[in-house]
């Protein structure tokens, strides 16, 4: 775990702020303070929040109860001072007072984190009064974009976890059974696969494979279904999985033959085309265009993938309009999609990591349609 939350992190996101324009970043619970500290805070009403000068060292402001977690935590083993306050304090005062002796003077612009509560937000902007305040996270995105080598390791036994999972899916999935009754099995799987928890499963059947984001049903499956599996969890050590497969219950209509072919060489291509200095969306275009020319392109709703890490969507997310070239550590999906309203759709979704060479695939599930 503390190869993993690499204490260089806290020094880089000080020397970022600092090019910002930013006199400290004000991190409360979220996927940026676990970035920087490796503690999974609660993010609860009481203030949790990590002061982090853009000189010295950081404090970690915690409520007194939540104490025993935090010295717990990797936080605890990176230097930083963990400081409590009582229920009868002002912790926004606290973080003031905290980042007027840390800087040594008043600040003049700070960064908060993209995720925090808007009422914090207010009683900062109070107990900080004149002080600018801007997003952290055109700090930390910058910062978590590439990952470390530890991070993709981390990715990689996620993925394989997933794919576990995946590779299960014959067990539940049949024809007779609801979808919520699938879907508990495949979230308890999840679990016992090695993540800490499910984050969500899809189980699309039918028409309703046509919702890419279908909300689980007691619609009962029935023979010839098309079924969507979207799945994914958290690891314990913070970082996520996420991979689609599109599965046929004995068999498979002919109609939707015709477009499975086409999407599954669409995100081939898509995936063929990840390497360094292309742009991310260029990778939606490898995939936009087979699909297009196959005239289906009208069906292909959403962008080809999004960035993944301790959040299962962050940078960089790959869509028309993003300019970005893809460096080496980026990680993200590639998932294409055909959806047919009211009658059946199907997507594949692999994570691929953007390397030195060009690409690796982290998801190793067969993406050629699976009959259960």
């Amino acid at each position: 775990m503390s190869e993993l939350f690499a204490a260089d992190r806290m020094e880089r996101a000080q020397l970022a702020a600092a090019e910002a324009g930013l006199d400290a970043l004000l991190i409360t619970p979220g996927p940026d303070l676990r970035y920087l500290t490796g503690y999974n805070a609660p993010s609860l009403e009481r203030l949790t929040c990590l002061v982090v000068p853009v000189s010295g060292p950081a404090t970690l402001i915690t409520p007194v109860l939540e104490m025993p977690i935090a010295q717990a935590s990797p936080a605890a083993e990176l230097g930083m001072s963990i400081v409590a306050w009582p229920e009868s304090a002002d912790p926004f005062e606290l973080v003031a007072t905290t980042l007027v002796e840390r800087l040594g003077r008043s600040p003049r612009r700070v960064g908060l984190a993209n995720q925090m509560w808007a009422d914090q937000v207010m009683a900062l902007r109070e107990a900080l009064p004149g002080v600018g305040q801007a997003l952290a996270g055109t700090v930390m995105n910058e910062l978590r974009i590439r990952k470390s080598v530890e991070e993709i390791a981390a990715l990689r036994g996620a993925a394989a976890a997933i794919d576990r999972v995946h590779a299960q899916m014959g067990q539940w999935l049949r024809a007779g059974r609801t979808e919520k009754q699938v879907a508990d099995d495949v979230s308890a799987a999840i679990v016992a696969q090695g993540h800490a928890v499910s984050s969500f499963v899809i189980v699309a059947s039918g028409p309703n494979a046509a919702s890419p984001h279908h909300e689980i049903s007691s619609r009962v499956i029935e023979p010839g279904d098309v079924v969507v599996v979207d799945i994914g969890g958290v690891m314990p050590d913070g970082y996520c999985s996420d991979s689609s497969r599109t599965y046929a219950v004995g068999s498979a209509p002919k109609d939707f033959l015709a477009y499975y072919e086409v999407l599954l060489a669409a995100q081939e291509a898509g995936v063929a085309s990840v390497r360094p200095g292309v742009s991310a969306e260029s990778v939606d275009a490898q995939c936009r265009e087979l699909i297009t020319a196959a005239d289906f392109g009208d069906f292909f709703i959403h962008r080809t993938g999004h960035g993944i890490g301790l959040q299962t969507h962050e940078e960089p997310y790959i869509v028309g309009g993003n300019k970005r070239p893809l460096e080496p550590g980026m990680v993200f999906s590639v998932e294409p999609g055909i959806y047919f309203p009211g009658q059946h759709g199907a997507r594949i979704e692999d994570i691929v990591v953007c390397t030195d060479e060009g690409v690796e695939r982290l998801n190793r599930q067969p993406r050629e349609l699976v009959i259960v």
